[in-house]
């Protein structure tokens, strides 16, 4: 279906930015680029292709925008018979003609019995499910006549010609017609050998706990452990006792491919080091979830190193540059593994929609999970439970990824009393409860801590009811939806969108006014609103009233299907999933290289859920430092929040710290206290934090008088990890310039460094890995010596505990009157 005129014109001026979305500019390479403002922007390339001897130093760069540009224009501008058949009906024959009572010549339609079994096949297809959720989109009237294919040649590129052809050979693969590509694909969907797991039943687990398997990993994880400790210690294997050993967790931000490049060097080092094969988790949130696919898959065989140039080999084009994404598409054996996901879901319901998050994670899947010479492809890259052979032994960290569900209560409905609706007191008290929920998904389960309930992960994508799988049983959800999902960063609220054009709107002369009035008095209901849809899953609590805890709100039992986006939309720093009971994490060692590393904060936010959590340990107050706030007023708030009666009045008590917080900074930006170009502000962060910042928290009960935030640990202070009341260490390693070791390298100034950049030239995969294995460096003593702090003290406290038994068990012998006869019986010659 061909895009409406109006959605043309959109594409090609942009909307809400101070620049064409497209665009195609000149400029030369250097080792320092232009600081780059504009975070958002996901058709926006800056791919700069390497210079051949003898040619110019000047290059062009080359946008994906002008790709999708000729493609629209193509369809548009170059009819073709094959793009017409798009809309015809299909079987359908020209019977006769008649004349009408009135005159008018007639044409009647009559149905042929192979176009009656067509029609059906038709009805059936993958392709008219597709085409089903764009029937919104209107035809546009042809090309003037008189553009003459000579115009057509001139202003298009030669591939754009055989688009409507690519189109329609899609079109045929993905109807179910004998030999198709989508009838092979169901075939085998129904196929045990081919998907074992359509033969197993599912049910809902509902508990607090961990897995079975989790727990088995965990055993298993220790043993390989301890010779990964001993070395990176530089201890003895046989003087390490299993209890002693800290459980290390890492964490990788979102952040696109940025976070992706960044965090395959960071834990590249970490590798290097030896820190990595001593860790138990592995969580990430949008691309350092790519990361995570790219690690525990056939793609890298477990090798960051091999990552790398993978990642220097595919991320020189964009996802989306329609020859290379349509080839992968139509082609053998790519095309079979990055449809079965779509094939299977419209198959497997009927009323499914195509959403842009489907087609984001296919085009993303065709270039991360498919490698060079796109022959080799592993079937079994595409089920994330494929993934648990990598993990099986405890021979690697167990993986994590995120996602968030966006939890908006309603206000205006009427009860099932009928009556009206709630009051404005109630309605305000709803704007506070809008929250994010979050889903961990690992290799043996997905789980939502909210619910207290989970799924096997070779269950996704089927549908329950009342806590068992019900109707077909399809095969796993594909990987292509799960990336599309991890990084779906642009499903974001009105109130993330216009955070990024706020700096615009506040810097036009006379709307600092109108921004004060959409900030302070429409910002929650803009919070509440997604002008992109978020994937929709199947809802595995479905029908499960009474079965789950009371929080879980009602209206989550009567959903067929649950929506799921960007978990960045909640923290970018997937911290959560870690503080889960029966984790245990000592050490969170976490890599952040968010675009607002600082004005964002993520690390205090984390105390919220702390608290609200009734977790101990965690370090309060810690972060970036706010110079608007006081010692005394931050322990003031922590402490009104503790002092709540229940968790969701601390909850609410934390949305009102940070309103009035939000509210302080709004009031510092007015007196212009904050004007300060990116590159200066990452500078800024750098001289306040450094390049790693390790925190410890305490398991003492609060007394009424609250201390002041903690102070980082340095080298005067690291016996405060050793302290028997010690909490959570945390390891915060942020993604910031270093001039001193990577010059003209800085992830607020390099334009290439976009969150919404797609494309990575090999040169500068190998700058952005180069900064971040030199921040690494920066702090690998720190990290080392938080490692063996922890160990001590663990090991301090199991000795301990150990002579306290021992001393124990000694005063019941003498208590009962058998220390004689103990000495008596052993032959003691003083007895």
């Amino acid at each position: 279906m061909i895009p409406p005129r109006s959605v043309l014109h959109k594409c090609l001026t942009g909307i809400t930015r101070r620049r064409p979305l497209f665009s195609v500019t000149t400029t030369t390479r250097s080792p320092r680029r232009a600081p780059f403002n504009g975070r958002h922007g996901f058709f926006t390339s800056s791919r700069q292709g390497a210079e051949q001897k003898g040619s110019s130093k000047v290059g062009i760069t080359r946008t994906v925008g002008l790709s999708t540009t000729c493609a629209l224009l193509a369809l548009w501008l170059y009819p073709h018979e094959s793009l017409t058949q798009l809309t015809k009906p299909l079987g359908l024959v020209a019977d006769e003609r008649k004349t009408s009572p009135d005159g008018v010549e007639i044409k009647v339609i009559k149905s042929t019995e192979k176009g009656r079994q067509k029609e059906k096949r038709e009805e059936e297809s993958v392709w008219a499910g597709i085409a089903k959720s764009l029937e919104g989109f209107p035809s546009i009237p042809g090309p003037p006549e008189n553009i003459t294919d000579m115009v057509v040649d001139f202003i298009l590129p030669e591939w754009t010609k055989s688009l409507p052809g690519l189109i329609r050979k899609l079109q045929r693969e993905l109807e179910m017609a004998p030999g198709s590509l989508a009838a092979e694909i169901w075939d085998e969907a129904r196929d045990p050998f081919t998907h074992p797991e359509i033969e197993w039943e599912a049910k809902v687990r509902v508990s607090n706990a961990l897995c079975e398997e989790e727990k088995t990993f965990l055993e298993r994880r220790k043993k390989v452990i301890v010779p990964a400790l001993a070395k990176y210690l530089g201890l003895k294997e046989e003087d390490i006792h299993p209890d002693d050993i800290p459980t290390v967790a890492i964490c990788g931000s979102g952040g696109g491919l940025r976070a992706l490049v960044a965090g395959t060097g960071s834990f590249l080092a970490s590798t290097e080091d030896g820190l990595f094969d001593c860790v138990t988790y592995a969580s990430g949130v949008s691309g350092s979830c790519w990361l995570q696919s790219l690690y525990y898959s056939s793609v890298t065989g477990n090798s960051f190193q091999r990552a790398i140039d993978h990642l220097k080999a595919r991320l020189g084009t964009h996802i989306a540059d329609p020859p290379v994404a349509f080839n992968s598409l139509t082609s053998a054996p790519t095309n079979k593994y990055l449809l079965s996901g779509i094939v299977e879901k419209f198959k497997g319901d009927p009323a499914a929609s195509f959403s842009l998050v489907d087609v984001y994670g296919i085009l993303l899947a065709a270039r991360l999970l498919v490698p060079k010479g796109e022959l080799e492809v592993n079937e079994k890259d595409f089920k994330l439970s494929s993934q648990r052979e990598y993990v099986r032994y405890g021979q690697n960290p167990l993986p994590i990824y995120t996602a968030v569900r966006h939890e908006i209560p309603e206000m205006d409905e009427q009860d099932a009393d009928g009556n009206p609706p709630v009051s404005e007191e109630a309605k305000e008290r709803a704007k506070k409860e809008a929250w994010f929920q979050w889903f961990e998904i690992t290799p043996y389960e997905l789980f939502c801590e909210e619910f207290s309930a989970g799924i096997p992960t070779w269950a996704l994508g089927r549908k329950f009811k009342n806590g068992s799988d019900t109707g077909l049983r399809l095969p796993e959800v594909r990987m292509p939806l799960l990336l599309g999902i991890w990084g779906s960063a642009f499903c974001a609220t009105l109130s993330h969108y216009y955070r990024e054009i706020r700096p615009i709107i506040r810097s036009i002369v006379g709307f600092g006014p109108i921004d004060g009035l959409i900030w302070n008095n429409l910002n929650e209901d803009l919070s509440k609103v997604h002008p992109i849809d978020p994937a929709s899953m199947p809802n595995f609590v479905y029908g499960m009233h009474g079965k789950l805890p009371s929080t879980v709100p009602e209206t989550v039992y009567d959903n067929e299907n649950i929506q799921l986006m960007d978990a960045g939309m909640s923290n970018n720093l997937p911290i959560y999933p870690l503080l889960r009971p029966g984790r245990d994490v000592d050490i969170i060692i976490s890599f952040d290289a968010s675009a607002d590393i600082k004005t964002d904060n993520w690390l205090s936010v984390v105390e919220g859920y702390a608290m609200q959590r009734g977790i101990k340990g965690w370090p309060l107050g810690i972060g970036w430092p706010k110079p608007e706030a006081s010692a005394k007023e931050t322990a003031k708030q922590l402490d009104k929040a503790e002092s709540a009666s229940s968790p969701s009045e601390s909850q609410d008590r934390v949305a009102d710290a940070k309103m009035e917080q939000a509210a302080r900074q709004q009031q510092m930006q007015e007196d212009g206290s904050s004007k300060k170009t990116e590159a200066e502000k990452h500078q800024q962060a750098s001289d306040e934090l450094g390049y790693c910042t390790v925190w410890v928290g305490t398991t003492q009960e609060r007394s009424s008088a609250p201390p002041p935030p903690p102070k980082p640990i340095d080298d005067e202070s690291s016996w405060r990890l050793m302290e028997p009341d010690a909490g959570i260490a945390v390891v915060y390693m942020p993604f910031l310039a270093n001039e001193k070791k990577v010059p003209g390298v800085d992830p607020a100034g390099s334009e290439y460094m976009s969150t919404w950049n797609f494309v990575y030239s090999p040169e500068d995969v190998e700058e952005v890995v180069r900064l971040a294995r030199a921040n690494y460096e920066e702090g690998r003593g720190q990290i080392k010596a938080t490692v063996r702090a922890v160990y001590e003290r663990k090991k301090r406290r199991r000795e301990e505990h150990a002579r306290r038994v021992k001393e124990e068990a000694w005063r019941r012998v003498i208590r009962g009157g058998r220390a004689g006869k103990v000495g008596e019986e052993g032959g003691d010659q003083f007895s």
